[in-house]
């Protein structure tokens, strides 16, 4: 039995987990300063408010997807925000923001009587669409029973503990580890171009070798050979997220050499393409410092 939800952003990454909620049979009220993108989820019957505090006075429980720390910050304790809703029971958060919000946040919500849940989710555009997201979630366990299958309507759940900022940690190093695959798989990319490979082939040879990795077996066929630079990911968005966890792993006692030099790859795509860009940009840097095209020729 489907029951009224909240949910606050219904962008890139939320709209899409919005109209999976709808498809499991959910309703919704919901709130985002984009109108465009809330017209297809009213076109299915999602109610328009005008607030985040009044999709938290409709509903028990609230999504929040939103790109950056402040934002999430100013929509959960704002004026308007969510915590100050009279309906809100539980406050689960979508968004990769770090540990450091997510402590300010999960405290606020938790001093006023509201179970907050963590859960940063990654899988993309495409994961969020199909249902096949990794969803990780930090909270209390009894809220965690609640609230699972719900969460599962976006993927796979993993439960990594209660203290608030433990998923996030988690979404960090994932999304770590997906920009540094994407940086060094450009640089061997355009190296094996420039010597004379086919892209298409080298591709091909790696992902049938020990250096396949999640940009060889999905990011370059579909979005650098082709030439579309249209993974779903926004530059600015990686690079927020890869600064984040440097900052994290600093402030923990980590050091992160490698992880500070994706941090500057993705600093100069940042600031040639432009934060709205495609984060497989990364890719088109490397092709002008080495002066080739890593495309299919096949």
């Amino acid at each position: 039995m489907g029951q009224l939800l909240g949910f606050v952003g219904v962008g890139r990454m939320g709209g899409p987990m919005a109209g999976r909620l709808l498809d499991a049979g959910h309703s919704l009220v919901m709130f985002d300063t984009n109108p465009a993108a809330l017209e297809p989820l009213v076109a299915r019957g999602a109610r328009s408010v005008a607030s985040a505090e009044e999709v938290a006075s409709s509903a028990e429980v609230v999504f929040m997807s939103l790109p950056t720390p402040p934002i999430v910050q100013a929509v959960s304790l704002g004026s308007q925000g969510i915590v100050r809703g009279s309906k809100i029971k539980t406050l689960i958060d979508l968004s990769t923001t770090g540990p450091s919000v997510a402590g300010v946040v999960g405290k606020a919500a938790t001093e006023l009587g509201i179970s907050w849940v963590d859960s940063p989710v990654s899988g993309g555009v495409g994961g969020a669409t199909k249902g096949t997201l990794a969803v990780m979630v930090s909270c209390r366990q009894e809220t965690f029973d609640e609230i699972d299958p719900i969460l599962k309507t976006f993927g796979k759940t993993f439960h990594v503990g209660e203290k608030p900022g433990l998923a996030q940690i988690a979404k960090l190093a994932n999304n770590l580890l997906a920009a540094a695959a994407m940086v060094v798989s450009s640089e061997a990319m355009a190296m094996g171009v420039k010597a004379g490979l086919d892209a298409k082939v080298l591709i091909d040879i790696i992902n049938a070798g020990s250096g396949r990795n999640s940009a060889t077996q999905d990011k370059f066929p579909r979005c650098v050979l082709t030439g579309t630079f249209d993974f779903g990911f926004a530059t600015g968005l990686s690079y927020k997220d890869v600064r984040l966890c440097v900052d994290e792993a600093e402030a923990l006692g980590v050091p992160m050499v490698v992880g500070a030099a994706v941090r500057q790859m993705l600093a100069v795509t940042n600031a040639k393409y432009g934060a709205n860009s495609d984060f497989t940009s990364i890719a088109r840097v490397l092709e002008e410092w080495a002066g080739v095209e890593i495309r299919s020729t096949t």
